[in-house]
């Protein structure tokens, strides 16, 4: 067995360029932005008004002229209008260019208007009140998005804003998650007293939709030359093979044999760690295997552990780093590293993991009961209060 830091180690040594490909800018959001995205003009493009109402120059106003006649209106989105007279002033509409020869706005709720004629309701002014200079945001060639970047509304309103109708995102690679057993029934059916739901594939299937990715299930039953079929197969289709169960020491595990069979290459099988010890991982050639152990909390917090900053790393993306303060004392003797389940509660800032009590790596319906897994060290048995351990959550 190796440690479950050697285990990440080598996952993180076997990561794979997935490459690039363009999409339209709409449907990129939850992906990863794979070019740097600039202004392609000033923000504002021009000085820009930001409040319904009139536009004068200041320096009638500072003469003491309070009524203003309208010489006609700035509507949004048409040419810039130019004040003939300084005496005057023009209409002018929330996200209109400003006219020319006027270098403030007054609201609408400071005027009165009547016959044509704006009467302003106020003792002081100041130069470009209510205006949003040009290039006040940003100039024409500031960087706005960072390469690798997460896509959210957000940068979905920064594309869109720079006229980037087509962007460069990550590929998401081809996944196929395979659960084997004759002891599973769809979710649909009823099961026969020795038998159970299919479950661990769509908790999977749930976990890469945080990620974004899209993935394939298949189920195979416990038939070695069935199994060697299908999973050949699914190795010329897909980039990345999750296997729930049959990687332990059972009369009918096969996976291991399987994969070994097909040409896959053994990194690993059997971590120091509770829950997950069966965890095997391999690769052949660009193609990455994931064969979690099938209890369904070992398949959980195996692919917070090391699918997740597999995938990260792919992409390029930082792995991101998550702690909690352990609320309360423990003691755990198993030399094995422990991913504890545990609720997140947050005071002040500081976020605090309580210890969930469960029934074992078989116990998936304690999953829904917790927020996170915390993760003590192997080579230590008590764990006191106030210490600060990593974090795998996945609420």
């Amino acid at each position: 067995m190796i440690t479950s830091t050697k285990a990440l180690e080598i996952i993180l040594n076997q990561t794979e360029d997935i490459g690039v490909e363009t999409i339209p800018f709409i449907e990129s959001t939850g992906r990863i932005l794979k070019e740097n995205i600039v202004a392609d003009r000033d923000f504002p493009p021009f000085d820009r008004v930001s409040m319904d109402g009139v536009a004068i120059n200041i320096d009638a106003f500072n003469q003491g002229q309070r009524h203003f006649k309208v010489e006609g209106i700035q509507a949004a989105g048409n040419p810039q209008l130019t004040l003939s007279n300084p005496k005057n002033c023009i209409e002018a509409m929330t996200g209109a260019v400003l006219p020319k020869n006027t270098n403030v706005v007054i609201q609408y709720e400071l005027t009165t208007v009547q016959n044509d004629v704006v009467t302003l309701n106020l003792d002081d002014v100041k130069y470009y009140k209510n205006i949003h200079k040009k290039g006040l945001d940003c100039t024409k060639g500031t960087q706005l998005l960072l390469q690798n970047t997460t896509i959210s509304a957000a940068e979905i309103g920064v594309l869109a804003t720079v006229g980037k109708a087509q962007v460069k995102v990550a590929k998401q690679p081809k996944i196929c998650i395979i659960s084997t057993g004759d002891e599973l029934v769809e979710v649909n059916q009823k099961p026969l007293p020795h038998q159970i739901r299919r479950s661990n594939v769509f908790t999977l299937v749930a976990l890469l939709k945080r990620l974004n990715l899209k993935a394939d299930t298949l189920h195979i039953k416990d038939d070695k030359t069935l199994l060697k079929q299908k999973v050949a197969q699914a190795l010329n289709t897909y980039d990345v093979l999750m296997f729930s169960g049959a990687v332990s020491k059972g009369k009918f595990d096969y996976i291991p044999e399987v994969l070994n069979d097909l040409g896959v290459k053994k990194h690993f099988h059997r971590v120091k760690q509770k829950p997950g010890k069966p965890f095997w991982f391999g690769k052949k050639e660009h193609k990455t295997i994931f064969a979690f152990p099938g209890n369904p909390v070992s398949t959980f917090v195996s692919c917070l552990k090391y699918f997740y900053p597999w995938y990260y790393k792919s992409v390029g993306v930082e792995i991101p780093v998550e702690t909690a303060i352990l609320a309360s004392d423990l003691e755990f003797k198993s030399p094995l590293t422990y991913f504890l389940q545990v609720t997140l509660e947050n005071k002040n800032g500081a976020v605090f993991a309580h210890p969930v009590t469960g029934n074992g790596s078989g116990d998936l319906a304690n999953l829904a009961l917790a927020d996170a897994f915390i993760e003590l060290p192997g080579d230590e048995t008590l764990f006191k209060k106030g210490r600060v351990f990593s974090l795998l959550s996945y609420r």
